[in-house]
């Protein structure tokens, strides 16, 4: 009989204690995800994080068609504003981070002459993510359209549905990409130097890529979803996030 009690305590314990909550989280976010998770992990063991990545606009196209999700992750402002002017959100959108561009090519590359590089003979494919529905496709094509060479190069590109996609594409599939600067810290891109195979596209042909946070109503009085949130707004995920190559507000 003890032996039972003790059983159905340590299943209500977990029951109890084992808290979860679903993050939507942004594509170029995912390379940063689980460094952000094991630093929130040391101040809250017992809260089990759900991700769900996408491009930013898709994210929100299910999260406003009802998609469980606590707490939206975004690669600019624009789509938790919309969540929030639809009362979607309870938050204010708050910027957690600033992304930035970089070209990369898994080819050595002479980047001397700038985003003019992209009208090169020897380049006949370009990645970038979707403007529609990815904050750096949009900012992609800003910068592309800001330096005048767009009707040079138009055919060349090819759209891929996120952040993530894009580097799979770059490495993969064309010649050179248009990428989230987050993407060359992951593990398999290390082999990629700055100068030779990536550089960054200059930031003053596109405007800057404000990262924007929301709790959701799903999460609202949640206390584990405002801890993950107020997390990503504190020092510890900050750290983080500049080692992955953000800029910090």
């Amino acid at each position: 009989m003890l032996i039972k009690l003790l059983v159905i305590n340590l299943i209500l314990g977990i029951s109890i204690y084992a808290k979860s909550i679903n993050i939507a989280v942004a594509a170029n976010v995912s390379y940063a995800m689980p460094q952000l998770i094991d630093e929130f992990h040391k101040l809250h063991k017992d809260i089990d994080v759900k991700v769900v990545l996408g491009s930013s606009g898709k994210l929100t196209a299910q999260i406003k068609h009802g998609a469980p999700f606590d707490l939206f992750i975004s690669a600019n402002m624009r789509y938790p504003q919309s969540l929030y002017s639809d009362k979607i959100a309870i938050t204010t959108p708050k910027i957690y981070a600033q992304g930035a561009l970089v070209y990369l090519s898994v080819k050595r590359r002479d980047f001397t002459k700038g985003i003019e590089i992209l009208t090169q003979p020897d380049i006949s494919k370009i990645a970038i993510a979707n403007p529609k529905t990815a904050p750096y496709g949009k900012a992609a094509i800003e910068a592309i359209k800001s330096s005048g060479i767009y009707d040079k190069i138009a055919k060349k590109i090819i759209y891929a549905e996120s952040a993530s996609q894009t580097v799979i594409y770059t490495t993969k599939a064309t010649d050179i990409g248009l990428i989230a600067k987050s993407s060359l810290y992951s593990p398999h891109l290390s082999i990629y130097k700055k100068g030779i195979n990536w550089i960054d596209v200059d930031p003053k042909l596109y405007n800057p890529i404000d990262q924007g946070m929301v709790i959701l109503k799903r999460g609202e009085g949640s206390k584990e979803v405002k801890s993950f949130y107020d997390f990503m707004l504190g020092d510890s995920a900050k750290a983080v996030l500049k080692r992955f190559g953000y800029i910090l507000p």
